[in-house]
């Protein structure tokens, strides 16, 4: 069987099915997936629950296990830490090291596991997502393993400490204290807020990621050496969190999380919140308890991403600084990332869609992949870590964003460019916008994963079309759960 890309020869999915499954094999520790051998030796939050999503077509129980472990380390006040430390790996192979972030000691407080050594930050919440899907992927496993019923408690406690210890700015939003926290680390986005920390002295650090890539292509010194101070702030006061209470944007100046200088209300962040209500509400109901409380807080999340974050004039979702009080002006593809959501009014759908395919973004017309930053932007570099380049798993949530709003064909396009070229970039991290030149590592988790998922769902599409009759291939339809679960 092949597959029709955008513009390119045919790529055989048989060969990219068994190539990504085997990525994930050479990453699997046994209990976990790392995201890069080299690069990123331990297991990371998000990252495992896209492995998960993908995994789930070779090996369910696998699925099952990578979301178990990473939740087996999660701290007693709820937080789901964004990595989860490998005891066998030397510490010098990644910085910032189970060392520096002392977890057992200065987050006892908080309720740090004893037994495992993690960071103290956490990452999107995508995991009751994942494992709605995963659970969806083999129910019988799923039920025989009690792994929704383990997982419900668990991802119901994340949520909370979301929903009840990062609302810094008192509007029902999620807050970030960290740029390592949204994901999309160096981001221009986060220029403004970091421009206020004082960096660390770079004699206090050493820099493990420019040995396994380009250091044009990381942040610069001066950016990293404020993600460490930030990253020692927060540490260095028990990882304590300021609980939310309606006091507005000032409210990030209060202590504990978000008194260190930097508090920013993301789009992405929040909606993959959101999604993952919509998944928990479905977890509940397959566990025989009442969903419409999920839903509600879902929609309600949805209303205040709109009231607080939607920028029409950007045609877009901006990000909004607590400490500055105000949004901030740079266009980057956390903003589109809300296009997932089912419940989004239907002008913010037209108008995300026209910004995607347009001069900012150029998807279809000048880009592959989504880029990361607005191609139209000053900071923009398409080689450089989140300022331009285009990412695997962004593509793949803004993939499903325009199934989830009928927007078919453009589903379709970029479905087949993340196939494409994924395989032809050996599964690279992420890759140049306009070229797809392969950028940072290979044989990376999450794209691997992520390939794996939209094979299978083009491959569901191609067997629709042929039972339609229908003569060109990937133009089959299928239902899409609108409230976060399976497309099928």
């Amino acid at each position: 069987m092949a597959y029709e890309t955008a513009g390119d020869s045919p790529v055989s999915g048989g060969s990219l099915r068994v190539r990504a499954a085997q990525v994930l094999d050479a990453n699997w520790t046994g209990g976990s997936t790392v995201p890069s051998r080299s690069l990123y030796p331990h297991q990371w939050s998000w990252d495992s629950a896209f492995i998960a999503i993908g995994l789930r077509h070779v090996s369910p129980l696998r699925a099952q296990t990578e979301l178990e472990t990473l939740l087996t380390a999660q701290w007693a006040d709820g937080r789901v830490p964004h990595i989860v430390f490998n005891p066998s790996v030397p510490l010098d192979a990644y910085f910032p090291s189970p060392d520096f972030w002392r977890s057992s000691t200065a987050g006892r407080a908080a309720g740090a596991p004893r037994t495992v050594q993690t960071s103290g930050i956490v990452q999107p919440p995508v995991h009751a997502l994942a494992a709605w899907l995963v659970h969806r992927a083999d129910p019988g496993l799923s039920r025989a393993r009690g792994f929704l019923a383990r997982m419900y408690p668990r991802l119901a406690a994340w949520h909370r400490y979301l929903l009840h210890r990062r609302d810094l700015g008192g509007a029902g939003l999620v807050s970030v204290v960290h740029p390592w926290e949204q994901g999309m680390d160096n981001s221009p986005c986060w220029d403004a807020p970091l421009a206020r920390i004082t960096p660390a002295p770079a004699r206090s650090f050493r820099r493990a990621d420019l040995a396994h890539g380009a250091p044009e292509d990381r942040p610069t010194d001066l950016d990293y050496g404020r993600y460490v101070r930030l990253a020692a702030d927060y540490r260095d006061a028990g990882y304590r969190d300021a609980a939310g209470g309606g006091q507005g944007d000032a409210a990030g100046g209060r202590h504990g999380a978000g008194g260190g200088g930097f508090a920013v209300e993301d789009p992405a962040f929040n909606a993959l919140l959101i999604a993952s209500e919509h998944a928990l509400a479905h977890i509940a109901e397959e566990l025989g308890a009442p969903g419409a409380a999920r839903r509600t807080r879902a929609e309600r999340l949805t209303e205040a991403l709109v009231e607080r974050l939607w920028d029409p004039a950007s045609g877009m979702f901006l990000c909004r600084d607590l400490r500055a009080g105000g949004p901030i002006p740079e266009r980057s593809v956390s903003g589109l990332v809300p296009l997932l959501l089912p419940g989004l009014p239907r002008e913010a759908v037209a108008a995300l869609v026209r910004t995607l395919c347009g001069p900012h973004f150029g998807l279809g017309e000048r880009t592959r992949l989504v880029p990361s930053y607005d191609l139209l932007g000053e900071a923009f570099d398409p080689h450089r870590y989140w300022r331009g380049p285009a990412w695997f798993n962004t593509s793949w949530l803004l993939e499903r964003g325009l199934r989830v709003h009928g927007e078919r064909e453009r589903a379709d396009a970029l479905r087949a460019a993340v196939l494409h070229l994924a395989e032809v970039t050996d599964f690279a991290e992420y890759v140049d916008p306009y070229t797809g030149e392969a950028c940072g590592a290979t044989g990376f988790g999450w794209t691997a994963a992520l390939a794996l998922d939209l094979h299978h769902e083009l491959h569901k599409d191609l067997l629709k079309g042929a039972r339609e009759g229908v003569s060109e291939a990937g133009t089959g339809t299928f239902d899409r759960s609108d409230e976060g679960g399976d497309r099928a």
